[in-house]
């Protein structure tokens, strides 16, 4: 039996910390949480001062037993994570093993030895104030949570949905109200145009000038009329304006910029983002991955200013201290970063690879030397004109930390100044073509997920331990889906002088096109508008942001947890009543649109259990009312009487249009969307595409046989063989693919079969293969049956052809046969 046992959070850290600490400790795993409040009931004695009543998560009995062994003659060491949750969690283990009250508790922010070893030298006890912390999170969260979800049941009727599925929570709930509040901005917004004036000249060499006007104009006629004044006109260049500039380094990664950076870098989800963090921290490769603070150690200063030294030379160096802006971040924690700076790149799968590089590179840059520029503006003369052309260029005299790396925006039109070619005052410009085209205003820009994190970072709502799991919570609750939309295209116009010509087009743009945006639907804006309505104070931004702070007060010893929790219950407990005695609001169950003018019913818009619809009539009718479905994305509020009567006037779905070859036209509407049915051939269309757009059969027929031409007719391609087996390029149901012996790999649904080539080929399977091999986490030799795997949604067992999902605290790959025999057995 080992004299020392060190309990950590997670199995992946164990083997680590223990080959640092001798033989003289073993460390062992609580695979996260090992209480909680119960999953089915409230778990908190409201009229005992909200006394908690913890249980032992049924997961976790063998684990505890085994801990309680492994404890028995041995000092304990609780080596949870360095924040309030992992305090809690060392508070809970001392609860249920029964460990003295001074039981040691130490805490390191890295997994090297030089932490593990000064964590070992430097114990102290639980902190009570960090446990209460969370505790009172827990216990508010819990109270909304299960007080305000049956007042939802009760008042918001979806036919054909389970009530039970909807839910508030104090943070996830204001989370959903900002998505909904960007989303009616942009519904609202009036679009207006203006005119942009840019001008091209020839300054030799084949050398292009590009200059703009300052300004905008209003109007067409303006624009116009500016265009013709410019007819004959000579160019010149009044003055040039040359300025020092400097650029300094952003400062390293906390949790909330470390999402936002791995979104517009990496194209990382706000989950994929930590959970890619979570393994490079348990391989002991970056700091700890949940912080608010852009501090960094002097030990790290002095290792990143060495690293730098060497890599570049010490004119590169600048030694630098950040403080951070969030209120409530401690300082004494220290920013992400690398462990060893004399590491470049991390082994592990690519996504690891890839975001090692990206905190290793911005941690450095972070103590490098100002990038030193030189921006020159040119100002030119129109002589038919009072109006003044602007161009602007940027040379970079000295690297400084641009060298390693540059901080990317969510300025979609942000654009770098270039360099201007030589210049002097006085100097004569041939205009080669001057603009006049019609611009657009835009609304501000919808979420995406590491936007809506900085939005409530900046709003104080949350903590960097509540950021992804909200956003996960919300996008599984259907509050807000998380997609691409394709946009709409639209006219512009476009004045063009060129020599003593002025000619005018109209030109195409498409515009509203989002990726990967985060959009409200319509069961999170019927919640939220209920919420507001009813329970404004729970999800008032400013409420929000303050409790947050009370939470921090809890944390510093400031405020009892039990005084906050019935402060904030003195309110919340007469509003649940007097909502649930209330009478029913019928606008959270159908908005009446009007009157059919045939049958003189009522017309409604509705949500049901597959997406919103159009119904005329009661069901207490004595005729069944009459229904139709929605197009996807439509949002209820935005559905007009007369849209609805259009849709409602249209026939019914599945259409039959005629007959083609000797067979059937169909067109319908399914599972995987939009499509025509002919000949036991499904032609897909878009998945947000309008089966209406072919209700005739010369436009089915036209799509049939534009399908044809795209897949079937050029479809398979067979290509060279590699590695031994044949390789074919095809287009199936679900878009087109690569066949390499037996094996399938699905190809980008916007790449064209036709124009892949052989090495695109090579490297796709390439990525495939290792795809797949990531896919296996664990095998057991001894029952081949059983398998850990990873999928879609996350590791699950695989026990024959049933997939066992994996407790979420849970680590997949110190999983056991024994443990998966017993998690399947549940």
């Amino acid at each position: 039996m080992s004299k020392n046992l060190v309990i950590v959070e997670s199995p992946a850290k164990a083997k680590t910390i223990e080959s640092y600490l001798g033989k003289d400790f073993k460390v062992m795993s609580s695979y996260g949480h090992i209480r909680d409040l119960p999953n089915k009931e409230l778990g908190v004695d409201i009229e005992n001062n909200f006394e908690p009543s913890y249980v032992v998560s049924a997961d976790k009995t063998k684990i505890i037993s085994e801990l309680k062994k492994a404890a028995k003659g041995a000092e304990v060491w609780l080596a949870t994570d360095d924040d309030r949750e992992g305090e809690a969690i060392s508070w809970h283990l001392k609860e249920a093993l029964k460990l003295a009250d001074d039981t040691k508790r130490i805490v390191f922010r890295e997994i090297t030895k030089k932490a593990v070893t000064n964590a070992i030298l430097n114990p102290r006890t639980i902190d009570i104030d960090l446990v209460n912390a969370q505790q009172a999170r827990r216990i508010l969260d819990r109270l909304v949570g299960f007080q305000v979800s049956p007042v939802l049941w009760n008042k918001i009727r979806i036919s054909g949905k389970d009530r039970k599925n909807l839910s508030a929570g104090r943070v996830q709930s204001v989370a959903v109200r900002i998505v909904v509040e960007r989303e009616r901005e942009a519904d609202s917004f009036k679009v207006t145009s203006s005119y942009k004036i840019a001008a091209l000249f020839a300054v030799g060499k084949g050398k292009i000038l590009k200059a703009e006007l300052p300004k905008n104009f209003k109007t067409e006629a303006e624009a116009k009329a500016f265009v013709e004044k410019c007819v004959g006109a000579s160019f010149s260049i009044q003055n040039l304006e040359t300025k020092p500039a400097k650029k300094s380094p952003a400062a390293p990664f906390t949790t909330s910029t470390l999402q936002q950076e791995a979104s517009r870098k990496l194209s990382f989800s706000v989950a994929q983002t930590m959970s890619v963090a979570q393994k490079l921290y348990e391989a002991g490769r970056i700091t700890y991955m949940r912080t608010d603070s852009t501090n960094l150690s002097d030990d790290a200063v002095q290792s990143a200013i060495g690293q730098i030294g060497k890599e570049y030379g010490s004119e590169y160096i600048k030694v630098r201290k950040y403080k951070t802006k969030s209120e409530g971040a401690q300082e004494a924690h220290e920013a992400i970063r690398p462990t060893d700076f004399s590491v470049t790149s991390a082994t592990g799968d690519r996504n690891e690879r890839r975001l090692y590089e990206l905190i290793w590179k911005r941690a450095i840059a972070s103590q490098m030397a100002d990038a030193l520029l030189e921006r020159t503006t040119a100002t030119i003369d129109i002589s038919t004109a009072s109006e003044l052309l602007i161009a602007k260029g940027e040379v970079i005299k000295f690297e400084g930390f641009l060298k390693v790396y540059l901080e990317s925006s969510d300025d979609e039109d942000e654009e770098a100044s270039g360099m201007l070619p030589p210049l002097s005052i006085g100097q004569r410009l041939a205009l080669d073509k001057l603009t006049a085209t019609e611009r657009f205003s835009k609304p501000s820009a919808r979420y995406t997920e590491a936007s809506l994190v900085k939005k409530m970072e900046e709003m104080g709502i949350g903590r960097p331990s509540t950021y992804a799991p909200t956003i996960s919570t919300i996008i599984k609750r259907t509050y807000v889906v998380k997609e691409d939309r394709p946009g709409s295209s639209r006219d512009y116009m476009e004045y063009v002088l060129q020599g003593d010509k002025i000619s005018e087009a109209k030109g195409n743009e498409n515009f509203g096109s989002e990726k990967s945006k985060l959009f409200p639907t319509n069961l999170g804006i019927i919640v939220n508008d209920f919420l507001v309505d009813n329970f404004e104070d729970i999800i008032n931004f400013q409420f929000t942001a303050k409790v947050e702070g009370i939470f921090d007060q809890v944390a510093e010893g400031k405020v009892g947890w039990r005084t906050m929790i019935d402060d904030f219950y003195k309110g919340l407990a007469p509003r649940i009543k007097e909502v649930t005695e209330s009478e029913d609001d019928k606008r959270f169950n159908a908005t009446e649109l009007g009157t059919d003018p045939e049958s003189g019913k009522p017309v409604f818009a509705k949500l049901g259990k597959f997406g919103p619809y159009v119904q005329v009539g009661e069901a207490t009718d004595e005729d069944k009312p009459t229904f139709v479905s929605l197009p996807k994305g439509t949002l209820l509020e935005n559905v007009s009487f007369d849209y609805a009567m259009e849709l409602l006037a249209k026939p019914k779905l599945p259409l039959e249009v005629g007959i083609f070859e000797d067979q059937a036209v169909v067109v319908n509407s399914g599972r995987y969307g939009p499509y025509v049915l002919h000949n036991s051939k499904y032609y897909n269309m878009d998945k947000d595409g309008d089966p209406y757009d072919y209700d005739t059969l010369e436009k089915a027929v036209a799509f049939i046989e534009q399908q044809r031409l795209e897949g079937v007719g050029k479809l398979p391609r067979d290509m060279e063989e590699y590695d031994g087996e044949p390789v074919m390029i095809g287009k199936g149901r679900y878009g087109p693919y690569i066949k390499h012996g037996a094996k399938y790999y699905n190809l980008d649904k916007k790449e064209d079969p036709m124009e892949v080539t052989m090495p695109q080929v090579i490297e796709m399977i390439k990525a495939g293969k290792e795809k797949e091999a990531n896919k296996y986490i664990k095998e057991f030799a001894e029952d081949d049956s059983i398998k850990v795997l990873n999928g879609r949604y996350g590791a699950y067992i695989k026990v024959g052809k049933r997939n066992v999902k994996i407790p979420k605290d849970m680590e997949p790959a110190e999983l056991t046969l024994e443990m998966c025999k017993e998690l399947a057995s549940k």
